[in-house]
């Protein structure tokens, strides 16, 4: 990389895609900031919510019956505590605030941001490049396993749970297919590639762009 100037590289990506090993190791290579619980952080934050009740919420929508319950009076639904922290704020509350901490982070310095619509978010930054990281079914299946010590039929489930979700959330927010590839500057099958020559294959990738 021979730029002086402040870049972002945002990473969609399939569950079990090795998406955020991928974007690890790019922002440890190229020495510069890695952003992904770093933005549920500081979302909990202006939230006044927790971590961990944000996490349940990333990258996928309220539930029907979720969304009626945040609709009806907090006293109404104090019967249900465990649900009630997590109601606090729409979708759409919780996406501009996440939108509004990334473009933070790029304008203050150069950064990997892992999911979360970024490529959407950063479309018309000018030093931007946004990478799609999907693979086949197998080799997902087989990755969760190991990742999450799950048998082959959870795997598959988690699996398809997290594609259902990803999708509908990046159509409600961006009006875009999450997996059509004229979306992204770069699109990788990581099942063909050991993750590893993944990372090379980007980081060639970004060296003829800026050289």
């Amino acid at each position: 990389m021979t730029t002086s100037k402040s870049y972002a590289i945002t990473i969609s990506r399939q569950l079990g895609a090795g998406g955020a090993f991928v974007g690890q190791q790019l922002a440890n290579k190229l020495n510069i900031f890695f952003a992904d619980r770093d933005i549920l952080r500081d979302a909990a934050l202006q939230l006044s919510s927790f971590e961990e009740n944000l996490k349940l919420r990333d990258e996928r929508l309220l539930s029907f019956w979720d969304s009626f319950l945040k609709m009806i009076p907090q006293t109404d639904v104090i019967t249900v505590p465990s649900v009630a922290p997590a109601l606090e704020y729409s979708d759409q509350e919780l996406f501009d605030i996440e939108a509004e901490i990334i473009r933070k982070i790029v304008h203050e310095r150069s950064a990997v941001i892992l999911g979360r619509c970024g490529n959407y978010i950063l479309r018309d930054e000018p030093n931007h490049i946004s990478i799609f990281l999907h693979a086949d079914k197998e080799f997902r299946i087989n990755r969760i396993q190991k990742l999450y010590n799950l048998t082959t039929d959870e795997a598959t489930k988690m699996l398809e749970k997290s594609d259902k979700d990803r999708a509908a959330y990046c159509k409600t927010f961006t009006q875009n297919e999450w997996m059509n590839a004229t979306n992204y500057d770069l699109s990788i099958d990581t099942s063909k590639l050991s993750l590893d020559q993944t990372v090379e294959l980007i980081l060639q990738y970004i060296q003829l762009l800026y050289q």
